[in-house]
């Protein structure tokens, strides 16, 4: 059995990695700052403390492991974009000092392969209405961006250095619940739209914490020379807060009017084919539409 450390296996995409995980016979050790809450650990999964701090030595963390899925993050609390909050040396400091010497260790102490959990923030801005490939060039605009481009560069000159075989996945926005009674990242929303609120046009790419659990597994198991260059795109629906909210309109029989549509002409959607080559598949519409009724029957049975 095969054996993978996952930093940030508590947080909600981490949930979703672990679980995939250990279901597709994986022994996974999640490592954090904090253990999961009691009862909130599968019996099958090890803990180890691990703190994003660029003065640690990762070797003992590392040792012993075939691979490595580094999905931790230091962020002001529910920020990614504008996670640095106050404390702009500190966050480069955690996210991108530490995650560097957290990859070094990894490939001293025998670990065969890293997968890196980067973003479409990478990306920056981009011209209207241009699609996403992994070619396009990247002009991040945030910290955040930032952090995981410079992430992404290193890991990648490890890898041309060492032989280690590794790949940064570029996720777009993850929804999902990955266990009853969690709170999703559309909470908030639904909240504010069923109370009333005025709720401003936006669009997104989004992707279910499933398909992105699924893309890390891929890229964990894929021959070594199917990896490329070791970048991936993952994403799926471009989902207006219209299309979120209609079905909890529909369904709840709210009387508030929907946000109108954003302009939709102008996105950057992400191209996924190269991950697709690899056997990916996502759950599009089907997947949305029964994570919807999920959220929708929890919302009303607390409500």
């Amino acid at each position: 059995m095969k054996t993978v450390l996952v930093t940030g296996g508590s947080g909600l995409v981490g949930r979703f990695i672990v679980d995939d995980l250990r279901k597709h016979g994986w022994m996974v050790t999640i490592a954090g700052r904090t253990p999961p809450a009691a009862g909130d650990q599968p019996p099958d999964v090890s803990f180890q403390p691990l703190d994003l701090d660029p003065a640690a030595d990762f070797s003992a963390a590392t040792a012993g492991f075939d691979a490595l899925v580094h999905a931790g993050f230091s962020h002001a609390a529910g920020r990614y974009r504008g996670g640095e909050g106050k404390d702009v040396r500190g966050f480069w400091d955690r996210n991108c000092l530490a995650s560097l010497r957290l990859f070094e260790a990894a490939g001293e102490t025998g670990v065969g392969r890293i997968v890196f959990l980067s973003s479409r923030a990478v990306y920056g801005r981009q011209r209207p209405g241009l699609r996403l490939t992994e070619k396009t060039r990247c002009h991040p605009d945030t910290h955040y961006g930032l952090v995981k481009f410079a992430c992404e560069q290193f890991l990648q000159s490890l890898a041309d250095n060492s032989g280690l075989a590794v790949a940064s996945l570029r996720s777009t926005g993850v929804y999902g619940t990955p266990y009853a009674g969690a709170t999703h990242k559309w909470n908030t929303l639904i909240r504010d739209y069923l109370a009333g609120r005025t709720v401003a046009p936006r669009l997104g790419t989004e992707v279910h914490g499933r398909d992105v659990a699924t893309a890390i597994r891929i890229l964990l198991e894929a021959p070594r020379e199917a990896l490329a260059d070791g970048i991936y795109n993952v994403s799926d629906l471009l989902l207006d807060r219209h299309d979120i909210l209609l079905p909890v309109h529909l369904h709840l029989n709210c009387p508030h009017p929907l946000p109108e549509r954003a302009d939709a002409s102008a996105y950057n959607a992400m191209e996924t084919s190269k991950l697709r080559q690899l056997g990916w598949q996502p759950g599009g519409r089907p997947l949305f539409d029964r994570t919807m009724a999920e959220m929708i029957a929890a919302q009303s049975g607390s409500s």
